[in-house]
């Protein structure tokens, strides 16, 4: 998410999601910290949307609650935001379709030009944006794909023209900056699948692909129908963009050409092909199950090729691998990346960012979009193309840029950050509700309820029970007892009578635990000391 602000006007370019990371047991899903646009919600004037993918319209149903403003975007990725709304039935927002080549006004301050893109979803789009200091040009994600599949070639002509007239800030993504030369068109995957199906034609086929990559979902029902194929979508979010794309034309499906996932075991093998989600080995979709064994209806076995049409994202490299190793495990193939030019980014490679550099030709510029390494390594490719070093900076997320006719420069940070979504809470998980449930999965739990008599001070009972910290009932039980005893000898010191210090005995309660426990297993599991007086 960037926003441009100009006294009191303010735009929102994208409305992002991500996923959480291996530190964030439980959390469904981070979106970002909007505080300042809420606090500033009468100049917010509109949010437009560069393309569909989740980390750019993710994060729209938690903040169009609390911030209703109009939202800008291309056929395609306004019906997935469309749909995202209506799952969370979030009414009355106004989306407003825009082609490319359209331009829109928000405010005073502002003009905003969409500029047909190639990326790996249909409807990407840039943005050339007239402000009152010069034009800021926002590449979104790109490519640049000479033999697109919908024949809609990224508009370098426009591109250029809008450099030729001055771009004073240029804001473009960084996802591939550490690759040399250019991505792969998208049609040379599908050469390769072509090619997998003809050497595979007694077999059953499925393909593993992002659910947003309409084009290559339309290269694999296209060669489907010249295989005299069948396919089937599993996956809900394969199943949800299929009918959204379908709906809108994007998607261009035969409905003789399609069956039902519940009705796949009525067709021959070498007849199907079947389309899926879990190319990134998501733990609960489609491709996971399936090659675990536990998808209904699905058995893998040695009739089978499994084409992952995806590249791991960094990070998911051991799920994706567990999952071919399972495939594997059945007796199926596997053809991945690795194996086959199955699949292409959808990001722009070195050679490309040059492109768009000598392009724009920005007096000023933001590398966007990756990690700091990537955004290092642009800001590096930048100065080789001609912007001046100190014309650059390298963002982080809550920074203020600001800029003039004259100066560029960092101003004071508003209020950012993440906020954690789990479940229908919003922002209402910190770093201690984290650190506690990192604490249980790795250590298990003890809880110790004791049993005391107020009056008499009388220990009339002591209940120990643990979860995920021993794995076999004769150790639990030896260290159980040994956990009361422990227990028993501690509080006995102590005056348990009338007004007693809880607290206190709390602390020595779980201070007697915690040491019992280390020295016996070298383990440190959270404990609940419990306090049940009579």
């Amino acid at each position: 998410m960037t926003a441009l602000e100009c006294d009191d006007e303010i735009i929102v370019i994208d409305c992002g999601s991500s996923f959480p990371g291996g530190d964030m047991p439980g959390i469904d899903l981070v979106i970002p910290d909007v505080s300042y646009l809420i606090a500033n919600r009468e100049k917010v004037k509109g949010i437009v949307l560069t393309h569909g993918h989740e980390d750019h319209i993710g994060a729209l149903p938690y903040v169009l609650k609390d911030l209703n403003v109009p939202v800008f975007g291309t056929k395609l990725t306004l019906a997935l935001v469309d749909n995202k709304l209506r799952e969370q039935k979030l009414d009355g927002i106004s989306l407003n379709v825009v082609k490319p080549g359209s331009v829109i006004s928000l405010g005073t301050k502002f003009k905003v030009e969409f500029v047909n893109v190639s990326h790996s979803i249909a409807g990407s789009c840039a943005l050339a944006i007239t402000t009152p200091i010069g034009l800021v040009f926002h590449t979104g994600d790109f490519k640049v794909d000479y033999t697109p599949i919908d024949g809609n070639v990224i508009n370098l002509k426009r591109i250029a023209e809008i450099g030729g007239k001055g771009v004073t800030l240029l804001l473009a993504e960084s996802t591939n900056v550490e690759r040399e030369g250019s991505s792969m068109s998208e049609a040379k995957v599908g050469e390769s699948i072509a090619h997998i199906l003809n050497e595979n034609q007694d077999r059953r086929i499925f393909i593993a692909t992002f659910a947003s990559n309409i084009h290559r979902l339309q290269q694999i029902v296209d060669l489907a129908k010249k295989f005299k194929r069948k396919v089937a979508f599993a996956g809900r979010s394969m199943i949800n963009v299929v009918e959204c794309a379908t709906k809108i034309g994007e998607l261009k499906l035969d409905s003789s050409c399609v069956v039902d996932i519940d009705m796949i075991d009525k067709e021959e093998d070498k007849k199907l092909i079947i389309i899926t989600t879990g190319s990134q080995g998501e733990p609960m979709s489609a491709l996971t199950r399936i090659a675990a064994g536990e998808f209904p209806k699905i058995q893998l076995g040695y009739n089978d090729t499994v084409i992952i049409s995806a590249s791991p994202i960094p990070g998911n490299e051991k799920m994706v691998y567990n999952v071919v190793n399972n495939i594997y495990q059945h007796g199926a193939r596997a053809i991945y990346e690795r194996l086959a030019e199955v699949h292409a980014s959808g990001h722009a490679c070195q050679d490309e960012l040059k492109l768009i550099h000598a392009l724009i030709k920005p007096k000023y510029f933001i590398p966007v979009h990756g990690e700091r390494r990537h955004l290092q390594k642009h800001a590096e490719l930048a100065v080789k193309m001609g912007t001046p070093a100190n014309n650059i900076i390298i963002p982080d997320i809550g920074n203020r840029i600001e800029i003039t006719g004259k100066t560029f420069r960092m101003g004071d940070n508003i209020p950012s950050g993440c906020l954690l979504v789990d479940g229908l809470g919003v922002g209402d998980v910190g770093s201690i509700v984290l650190r506690d449930r990192k604490h249980l999965s790795e250590e298990g739990l003890f809880v110790a309820a004791v049993g005391i008599n107020s009056l008499s001070g009388e220990i009339f009972g002591i209940d120990i029970t643990s979860k995920g910290f021993m794995y076999s009932d004769e150790e639990s039980d030896a260290i159980i007892e040994e956990a009361k005893t422990v227990l028993k000898n501690a509080l006995s010191q102590m005056d348990l009578k009338g007004a007693a210090d809880w607290t206190q005995v709390k602390s020595v309660m779980r201070k007697e635990l915690k040491n019992l426990f280390f020295k016996r297993t070298r383990r440190n599991p959270m404990v609940i000391p419990v306090i049940l007086e009579d």
